[in-house]
């Protein structure tokens, strides 16, 4: 389906047009895009610049219905022919759509569809221009759905945005349906035709509005996040920071529970107290009743001095026992006993020490499930398991990443004496769309080495990021006649291609390094010495082409 929606669209560069079957397309910049949305919402206030976003949006879905109305005519089944505005949607560069539900019937014209979006546009313009908020943001691309559903179906249907990245969420969702369904003259006001220029008198009230909007704050210098699993963990911690209740942070390793431990620490009644910050699991399992509790001299061969341990030295501040779940059984016994009474003895002391300490504990252990294995005490889970707060992994707060970055790159410019412009479009998005199975501390490490590789005064660009860029397909290229290719490779040699010029390196005796030295060289020369177009050419990144050059002694242009 998706070569054939290629096939319709054609780049031809001798006229200077771009055409989706014979429909005149535009390619321009987002950012141009966003610039002109942004004065929008300057020059007519947020009600009407939504308003007529909206309804551009709308006309552009129109025209791409009938694109698909002429499909289902010529045959293709109903929901195929529909799903091609959404594959349009991507290729024109606007939103990568998923299906999660299509429920439409020709006919009887009813329909019901639920879709998300990922890497939309709009979310991204506001979101640099105005921060997160508490409304959906996806204006042009609602009204897109809407009139390209309403062409295909005939008759008018409306989308709503109920989850929207600009809001923190990690993805757009949309629900679609006919007009009168959603009960709700306000919003179907956005769908109508209005004649802004006789209202522009009294435009000011929504931009008086727009200016007293706020962004939603990050909160805090040493706690970054706008996403709504940030903001519920932060939330949950906020109303236990005056307290002395035990805390017991969960979430995988990576995620900053020790960060958060400290926001508790530094912003409470403790705060110019200690903070005293030991990982359970770092300590050999003979020493960590020594580390936790202290020791007599004498009290074992070769302990030549009394030494205070960390619950003594936490005394008045807190206590940060990372990695709790690690912990022998003999060292839980004793941890219990001083939550209970709060007392520690050190190892061979006949009496016991009061100590006031708060504690915060944190652990990527499933502690019911090492409770079931023996390995955990029950009493001492429930004793720490007074207020449980889930720190979510990075993969589920994509909306705090870009503030994240902006934190790291600042950190580490200021350690490398460099000034940097930040990340890249293609970076941004690489970041963006990454797993990070090792969460924050991942994303930190990748940034600082970006930050080292960079150039001073320039940008941090995808190859910067990685020590082996993650495997993508190849973008889709032009033909001699404009019409964008599908090809497997970049160079749209296919399968049997491949085969047949393999059998002929290896029955001629070619080895790898001739080869490799020799596709250089050509690169090279039909690039004309240039070396970002000789490695594209190649398929790989500028810096890996002239590392390889430099290697062979080749020469760089």
């Amino acid at each position: 389906m998706v070569g054939e929606l290629l096939s319709l669209l054609r780049f031809s560069a001798g006229s200077g047009h771009i055409w989706l079957d014979e429909q005149r397309m535009l390619l321009m910049h987002a950012r141009a895009f966003a610039e002109l949305r942004r004065e929008l919402l300057d020059s007519l206030g947020i009600e009407r610049a939504r308003g007529l976003l909206v309804r551009m949006g709308f006309a552009s879905g129109l025209r791409d219905g009938e694109v698909a109305v002429r499909e289902r005519l010529a045959g293709m089944r109903a929901e195929d022919a529909f799903m091609l505005g959404p594959r349009l949607h991507s290729i024109e560069g606007i939103v990568s759509v998923q299906k999660v539900q299509v429920d439409l019937d020709v006919a009887t014209k009813h329909f019901y569809g639920e879709f998300l979006w990922e890497n939309s546009w709009e979310c991204e313009a506001h979101v640099a221009d105005f921060g997160y908020g508490e409304d959906p943001q996806c204006w042009s691309q609602i009204g897109y759905a809407s009139g390209y559903t309403t062409a295909f179906m005939g008759r008018l249907v409306v989308f709503k945005e109920v989850e929207c990245t600009s809001m923190g969420d990690s993805r757009c969702r949309i629900v679609g349906q006919a007009a009168e369904a959603w009960n709700d003259e306000h919003y179907l006001e956005y769908f109508r035709q209005h004649h802004v220029a006789e209202k522009l008198i009294d435009f000011n009230l929504g931009l008086q509005h727009l200016r007293r909007l706020q962004p939603r704050r990050e909160y805090d210098q040493k706690l970054v996040g706008v996403s709504p699993g940030f903001r519920a963990a932060f939330e949950l911690m906020r109303s236990a920071v005056d307290s002395a209740i035990t805390v017991l942070l969960l979430g995988e390793t990576g995620v900053g529970k020790e960060v958060f431990a400290r926001w508790l620490h530094d912003n409470g009644p403790r705060g110019k107290q200690p903070f005293i910050a030991v990982n359970c699991a770092a300590i050999p399992a003979d020493l960590i009743e020594a580390e936790l509790f202290g020791v007599e001299k004498g009290a074992y061969t070769g302990a030549h001095h009394a030494r205070a341990g960390r619950f003594e030295r936490a005394h008045g501040g807190t206590l940060f026992l990372d990695e709790v779940g690690d912990l022998p059984l003999a060292a839980q016994v004793k941890l219990l006993r001083v939550l209970q009474t709060g007392e520690v003895e050190r190892l061979g002391a006949e009496q016991p020490t009061k100590v006031d300490v708060r504690i915060v504990a944190a652990t990527n252990v499933n502690l019911q499930q090492a409770m079931q294995a023996g390995k955990f005490r029950t009493d001492l889970f429930y004793r720490l398991n007074t207020f449980p707060i889930q720190i979510p992994p990075l993969r589920e707060r994509t909306a705090d990443i870009p503030a994240l970055v902006a934190r790291f790159v600042e950190k580490y410019s200021a350690l490398y004496g460099k000034k940097l412009r930040g990340l890249t479009d293609k970076a941004a998005l690489d970041v963006h769309k990454h797993a990070w199975p090792g969460n924050i501390r991942e994303l930190e490490n990748v940034i600082e080495r970006a930050v080292l590789l960079a150039p001073d005064h320039g940008d941090i660009e995808a190859c910067h990021l990685w020590m082996q860029p993650p495997g993508a397909p190849p973008d889709n290229q032009l033909d001699a006649s404009g019409k964008v290719a599908t090809g497997v490779s970049a160079s749209g040699a296919d399968a049997s291609e491949l085969d047949a010029l393999c059998q002929r390196v290896l029955e001629q005796n070619i080895d790898i390094a001739s080869l490799e030295q020799r596709l250089m060289q050509t690169a090279m020369q039909r690039a004309k010495g240039n070396l970002s177009q000789a490695a594209r050419l190649l398929g790989i990144t500028r810096p890996q082409l002239a590392y390889r050059l430099k290697k062979e002694g080749l020469p760089t242009s």
